[in-house]
């Protein structure tokens, strides 16, 4: 039996597709259905690993989790990460095609369109139901020949669809009518619902609004969702960290360099998800004054970003808080960066051949054209810093990076244990001398409960201040979907949704 689908769509980018999605999966996988997420096309710098070792969009990994199956490359086909305003990486089926300018691939549609076919087809012969998630709007007209994401892919699987507006960012019902009105009429004619999202009020307050729509659109809203706060799902695509905790009630304070071209941000969430503790985005010198850890994370341009530091100062901000002792810590992009230098040869990645690192760690990294990507099982080596306060802990992380990294004379704070289920004893990353600088390119450490609390602990203790028994605690993955379902489902008439797709 082939799976029914059902189609996700939003008035814009970032009202809460992924969000919806997710929670979506997770009530009818409750309810005892295969369930599998899809999305054709994703754009985004914010990826994960499969079981396999294929690269696929966040997103898409966690709504997968959110429906109790393991992630494959099948549910996002086609991730694009943005390396310039006109050009991006191409990852085809969880592996690394090259870079592509508009142009180029815009020329290879029709194979793109075959394989997003074939990976739909492959998810709906093992599941009962398929969740589809769209990107931006379906009413880029500029864009609709070339559509890959929106209603393309509803046509290809036959899909209704549902259209979801942020009320939150202010001219929800405008968004409404405005995208209906842009759709073609067998297009329009897909959509069997509107959602509202992001409500923060008495929903009372909106019912004309809600009944008028309906009217002028011939499309019922099935559900009102309240705004959700953070921390239930990662981030897909934006980082929203400041303000999760104030300053006047923050503990400790991690300052986190905003680079142009910052990927897999989700690494720090977990930071700003615990109590007392303020993660600030950063972008000049003089934020970094006061922080008790200062994080360069991910870059999907290195030495383009390492540039970047270069002209606002910020290279020598960073070197001189590590001279005055503030911890710093280098994930993966971040990692090369504080190495002495970085070089890319055959331009993978930039046209300049090398360039200086910040020197705050005896390492060199050469790009290359074979993209690392795993599941990975390590060991905590460090025994100084705050790494060393979890030496001994396993943790199971990522790698997703092009770059290969020669530390010299440094102990790597890290040893691999295991690689896509296949032992190993490799070490990873580089630690000074002090223990106070260090770099790894391995994602999701700081999702660890344990590596998490044991490193706020240490930079408590280093600080003065009361370390908080919470830290490392909060609701498990599985507490925290099923209270998305819970929330998402009170609010949207899910009976509506199943008779939509016919189930």
């Amino acid at each position: 039996m082939t799976a029914r689908c059902l189609m996700v769509q939003g008035t814009a980018s970032g009202v809460g597709k992924s969000l919806l999605t997710a929670a979506f999966c997770r009530v009818f996988a409750r309810a005892g259905l295969r369930v599998a997420p899809f999305k054709a096309q994703n754009m985004a710098l914010n990826a994960a690993v499969t079981a396999d070792g294929r690269e696929i969009g966040r997103a898409q990994a966690v709504q997968a989790e959110a429906a109790g199956v393991e992630p494959t490359a099948d549910m996002n086909p086609i991730l694009l990460k943005p390396e310039a305003d006109d050009r991006s990486q191409v990852v085809v089926l969880g592996r690394a095609l090259g870079a592509m300018r508009f142009r180029e691939y815009r020329a290879r549609r029709a194979e793109w369109a075959a394989v997003i076919a074939d990976s739909l087809a492959r998810l709906r012969a093992a599941h009962d139901l398929v969740l589809i998630e769209g990107a931006g709007s379906p009413a880029e007209i500029n864009l609709a020949a070339d559509d890959l994401s929106n209603m393309a892919v509803a046509r290809l699987a036959g899909a209704p669809v549902v259209l979801v507006g942020d009320i939150d960012r202010g001219g929800v019902f405008a968004a409404f009518v405005g995208t209906l009105a842009l759709l073609p009429p067998e297009d329009r004619a897909r959509v069997g619902g509107l959602i509202v999202n992001r409500f923060r009020g008495d929903r009372t307050i909106l019912e004309p609004g809600l009944a008028e729509v309906a009217a002028r659109t011939g499309v019922p809203v099935l559900g009102v969702v309240p705004w959700l706060g953070r921390g239930l799902v990662a981030a897909e695509d934006s980082l929203d960290l400041e303000a999760w905790t104030p300053a006047s009630e923050a503990r400790l304070d991690v300052a986190v360099v905003r680079l142009p071209h910052l990927a897999n941000f989700d690494d720090v969430e977990p930071l700003a998800a615990e109590p007392g503790v303020r993660v600030r985005l950063v972008t000049r010198p003089a934020e970094l004054v006061g922080a008790d850890l200062v994080v360069l994370p991910g870059s999907k341009s290195t030495i383009a970003d390492l540039s970047w530091l270069g002209a606002r100062g910020l290279d020598r901000a960073v070197r001189l808080a590590a001279g005055l002792g503030t911890p710093v810590l280098g994930l993966c992009g971040g990692y090369q960066m504080l190495g002495r230098e970085v070089r890319d040869p055959d331009g993978v990645e930039s046209s300049v051949p090398a360039a200086p690192g910040l020197g705050l760690l005896p390492v060199v990294t050469t790009f290359a054209r074979v993209k690392a990507t795993a599941r990975v099982r390590v060991r905590v080596s460090a025994d100084t810093g705050f790494f060393g306060a979890a030496a001994g802990a396993e943790v199971a992380g990522y790698e997703i990076h092009m770059g290969r990294s020669a530390a010299a004379d440094a102990r790597p704070p890290f040893v691999i244990l295991e690689r896509n289920g296949r032992a190993v004893d490799e070490p990873d990353g580089a630690l000074s001398g002090d223990g106070l600088v260090a770099g790894t390119y391995v994602h999701g450490l700081l999702g660890d409960s344990r590596l998490r609390r044991a490193v706020l602990t240490w930079l408590a203790r280093r600080r003065g201040v009361a370390v908080d028994p919470r830290w490392g605690g909060g609701r498990s993955a599985a507490a925290r979907y099923d209270l998305l379902a819970d929330l998402v489902a009170a609010a949207v008439d899910v009976k509506a949704l199943a008779r939509l797709v016919g189930l």
